[in-house]
């Protein structure tokens, strides 16, 4: 069935969609109780040293990578693009806060012909996939010897900024560095229908042996102007200020836009028992749990990439543990690392398969992002055959409490020589339609095509057609016969 999605989202059936002399004929407005099965499933798209994305220069080539990457993500069954827009202080789209990113030409600061952000949440809509936009609010270079454009924030904010590794690193307690990052994501909010706004594990940057992080400046400042927090403390109220400050703006100015991040997958060094690993609340400065609690995030997916047999930081008790820690109104997304499949012994696709099952089988957790597209779409080792497989059925990310009552008109259908238009009286607000198959066995979810779809080919059957809300409400079907003999 997505192959019709495709030839209609193409222009290939160019008739049926805009044909205007050939009417279709209109169908009974008879509604039937349909439901989608609800579970986010996303990609990691990573633009940091062109691991996802792109892989070659040249507008015409990246423009074919993207609608590769979107047509191989609807066929395999994902519904969601999570594409990393700043990696590094830097933009994948136009912007006049900061330069172009030097992974799109080899140049940060040369304009690329096109907006690639644009272009992906165009395309991925069309074919029904969320995209969410992924930040990273303090790493100023991956490679610190690279030249920055004078308008990257490493220029103007030279204070702010500071050598880590072979890395630039920007200093979250600085306010400068505070208050652009906000500016940055509020405006990628105001101008792209994006569906979500994500960030990484990435907020104070992982260790580089015994050196200390050189905010040395900034915690003076704070503690004469009369502060009293003890420095680890200090530096997490400087991360919990980012994250409640962007959620505020989400919630309060872009209410149908999730916001969520990804923490580094062990919570704390000994939780759950047995567990060892990095503290990520003293050491990351980073405390998923207090911004789950304060309810400043939809969702936490934390990057549990060991797999089931790694006994000091299991895949399963980690999970079960992260899982207790969620609610139903806000469900978990777990982080799966599908890179080393078909690499490392411990790391076959049986283990992949346990993953995604034991995370469906977790009471609160509602869907996985899998880490990173590459494998995926190259099918290394048999991970597309298997996302096919595990995928096969169409499937929404769940709705968030705050648009539970949100009301949306069912679609209009009409129907001519075995086809159907669809039609909304706000298709702009639409994800998607969502196409049923009348069986022995009840209604069955078939396909869930982009809201840019307008004409479907079926054949002979029982069909119903339900309208998909960008919030991910879902209407009631409208019943639609194929071929309609009599009206």
């Amino acid at each position: 069935m997505k192959r019709f999605a495709v030839l209609a989202v193409l222009g290939l059936i160019p008739a049926l969609a805009t044909q205007a002399d050939a009417p279709f004929a209109p169908v009974r407005t008879d509604l039937v109780d349909v439901a989608v099965d609800r579970e986010f499933r996303g990609l990691w798209v990573a633009t940091v040293s062109n691991l996802d994305f792109p892989t070659e220069r040249g507008e015409a080539a990246q423009k074919e990578e993207l609608l590769q990457l979107v047509e191989s993500a609807s066929t395999l069954g994902f519904n969601a693009l999570v594409f990393q827009v700043r990696p590094e202080g830097d933009a994948l789209y136009e912007s006049e806060l900061e330069p172009w990113s030097r992974f799109l030409t080899g140049t940060q600061g040369v304009d690329p012909g096109y907006d690639p952000l644009a272009f992906l949440t165009t395309a991925a809509h069309a074919r029904g996939l969320e995209v969410h936009a992924w930040f990273n609010p303090y790493r100023a270079a991956s490679y610190r010897g690279n030249r920055n454009d004078e308008r990257h924030v490493s220029q103007w904010a030279a204070g702010s900024s500071m050598a880590w590794g072979s890395q630039l690193w920007l200093d979250p307690g600085a306010t400068d560095v505070q208050d652009h990052a906000v500016s940055v994501v509020t405006d990628v909010l105001e101008r792209y229908d994006i569906d979500g706004v994500h960030m990484d594990d990435y907020f104070y940057p992982y260790p580089q042996g015994t050196q200390e992080f050189p905010d040395q400046t900034s915690y003076d400042l704070y503690t004469d102007s009369g502060g009293t927090l003890e420095r680890s403390a200090w530096r997490r109220s400087n991360v919990d200020g980012l994250v409640e400050e962007i959620a505020e703006i989400v919630h309060n100015d872009h209410p149908d836009v999730r916001f969520g991040i990804s923490p580094f997958g062990i919570y704390r060094n000994g939780v759950p028992e047995g567990t060892r690993g990095l503290d990520q609340v003293e050491t990351l400065n980073a405390d998923p749990l207090k911004w789950y609690r304060e309810g400043w995030v939809d969702y936490l997916a934390p990057q549990l990439y060991w797999s089931t047999k790694r006994e000091a930081q299991r895949y399963d008790r980690l999970l079960q543990w992260w899982d207790t820690q969620m609610t139903d109104d806000r469900p978990l997304w777990v982080g799966l690392d599908c890179t080393k499949v078909g690499n490392d012994p411990e790391w076959t696709l049986e283990e992949m398969r346990t993953q995604v099952s034991l995370s469906r089988a977790a009471p609160t957790t509602g869907g996985q992002i899998w880490f990173r597209s590459t494998p995926v779409v190259n099918n290394q080792a048999g991970l597309a055959d298997l996302a096919q497989e595990l995928y096969a059925s169409p499937a929404f990310p769940a709705v968030l409490p705050r648009h539970a009552d949100t009301v949306v008109n069912p679609p209009s259908v009409r129907v001519l020589d075995g086809h159907i238009s669809l039609e909304h009286t706000r298709r702009s607000d639409l994800r998607g339609f969502v196409l049923y198959e009348g069986t022995d066995d009840g209604w069955v979810a078939r396909d869930v095509v982009g809201n840019h779809v307008r004409a479907l080919p079926l054949r002979d059957g029982k069909w119903a057609v339900s309208a998909m809300h960008r919030t991910g409400v879902e209407t009631q079907g409208v019943l639609v016969a194929v071929p309609v003999k009599s009206l």
